[in-house]
């Protein structure tokens, strides 16, 4: 075990914004490994944050992000519950990170509970036809079936997505170490993506649809 000195939790403070206790009790655990000690913290704020979801977010900022070329963009729209957290560092810095991986990582909802009916049913009888002609046994098919539409929520939804920037963190884990780090409710409330050619594509694929 590395002996934890006064150094070595400040490090872990500069490197994760937890209070010089928490990072303590976090290297403790971790037996002085500064990189166990930050998943540590990170599972610690995770769960603090569920009891803040309930809490009502009427500020927040709307972030932009334009790939480089100019020929992808980004708008978001990130709550808070005060101004206060809205200026903050943090919380700009978690606007424009999501605002970039919403540009990298293109997704279509922000949660799964956004997912309409429909396109669940039909994403549904797809999976399902593949198990089907797959060969698999009927008494596993809809348990396949489930953890592929689990895999289909983490390529469609932001929420459910690997952050582009630290892919051991989904994006919507990401979120709550910011809740735990900033002591309020943060909700992704909406997003927009821009791509040059995409309209021109939708209106050409219009009049063979019709």
């Amino acid at each position: 075990m590395a002996e934890i000195t006064a150094q070595l939790v400040k490090d872990l403070r500069e490197r994760t914004g937890a209070g010089m206790m928490e990072c303590k009790s976090a290297l403790v655990e971790a037996k002085g490994d500064i990189g166990e000690a930050e998943v540590v913290l990170r599972k610690r704020g995770i769960a603090s944050a569920a009891k803040k979801a309930s809490r009502v977010t009427r500020q927040g900022l709307i972030g932009s992000y334009i790939h480089h070329g100019g020929q992808l963009g980004v708008l978001v729209e990130i709550d808070c519950e005060s101004d206060f957290v809205a200026r903050t560092d943090d919380f700009k810095e978690l606007v424009h990170d999501v605002a970039m991986h919403v540009a990298a990582a293109d997704p279509q909802f922000v949660r799964k509970e956004d997912v309409t009916p429909e396109i669940l049913a039909k994403e549904r009888e797809i999976q399902k036809a593949r198990v089907i002609a797959e060969g698999k046994p009927a008494a596993v098919a809809d348990k396949i079936v489930e953890g592929r539409m689990q895999k289909y929520f983490e390529e469609v939804c932001l929420l459910e997505q690997p952050f582009v920037k630290e892919a051991t963190l989904t994006v919507g884990q990401l979120v709550k170490t910011k809740i735990a780090k900033l002591g309020e409710n943060i909700g992704i409330a909406r997003f927009v993506r821009f791509k040059v050619g995409d309209v021109a594509a939708v209106e050409a694929a219009a009049p063979a649809a019709e």
